[in-house]
Formats: structure tokens, C-alpha cells, sequence
């Protein structure tokens, strides 16, 4: 499929944006419980893990809104790809002793663990508030 090499800049803009409000909204939830937290989060707060996800929805609502604007991406985007790398090893492999994705419930957190990542790598795109590909 050649033909969408053209558009390669903007399609990583596009995924950028589509991961920044992604995990926006998994920061809204885990901070301010919109949209409503599943029972398994719920369970989660009330036995001692609330101030780990409190963090990880902080990082997560910042992480969003920058990722989303295109702002300080590189490293915004290689802190949330540290945050979903712990949140698979505790949050997922911890609390069902597998290290099967499919099993433990992980998938998401790796997905986003490898595209921040190689959004840190590559930079922001051209649709960006950031102009600098430095940082």
C-alpha cells in the first residue's frame, strides 16, 4: 500500500492524537470517575491501590492533553510508555500471577507501552503545537 507513504507525517499525527484522547480518558476516569470506573477499578481503590492509580490517572490526564496538543511529546510520550510498562507488570501480570496478555488482561497496556514509545522516537508529526522535535 504505497500509496499512504505520502501521508505517513500525518497519519503519526493521527496516532498520536487518537492515543493522547484515549488515554485522556482514562485519566478523567480514574480522577474524576468519568466515565464511570468499572467494578474491577473500583475494587482496585478501595483495597489499597488507590494512591498507585491516582498517580497513574494524573500522568494519565496530563500525559493526554499534551500527547493530544503536541506538546513536549518526546518526553510526555516516553514517560506514559514507562507508566503503561509498570501498570502491565503490577496492575495485569501482579494481580493474575500470568504473563499472558490474553489472560491477564494487558493488552491495552502494552499497546500503549510500544506506540508511546515509538511516538517518543519519532517525534509529534507536523500536526502538532510544538514545532520542535527536540523534546
Amino acid at each position: 500500500m504505497g500509496w499512504l507513504a505520502k501521508y505517513q507525517p500525518q497519519l503519526l499525527s493521527v496516532l498520536r492524537i487518537v492515543c493522547g484522547l484515549l488515554f485522556l480518558d482514562h485519566g478523567l476516569q480514574k480522577l474524576f470517575g468519568f466515565p464511570p470506573l468499572t467494578a474491577e477499578l473500583k475494587y482496585a481503590m478501595a483495597n489499597g491501590m488507590g494512591p498507585i492509580l491516582l498517580a497513574a490517572g494524573a500522568i494519565e490526564l496530563v500525559g493526554g492533553i499534551l500527547l493530544t496538543l503536541g506538546l513536549f511529546t518526546r518526553l510526555t510520550a516516553f514517560v506514559c510508555s514507562g507508566e503503561m510498562a509498570i501498570a502491565y507488570w503490577i496492575g495485569h501480570v501482579g494481580r493474575t500471577h500470568s504473563l499472558f496478555p490474553a489472560l491477564n488482561g494487558g493488552d491495552a497496556a502494552i499497546l500503549y507501552c510500544f506506540i508511546f514509545l515509538f511516538i517518543a522516537a519519532a517525534g509529534p508529526g507536523p500536526l502538532a503545537l510544538s514545532r520542535s522535535g527536540k523534546i
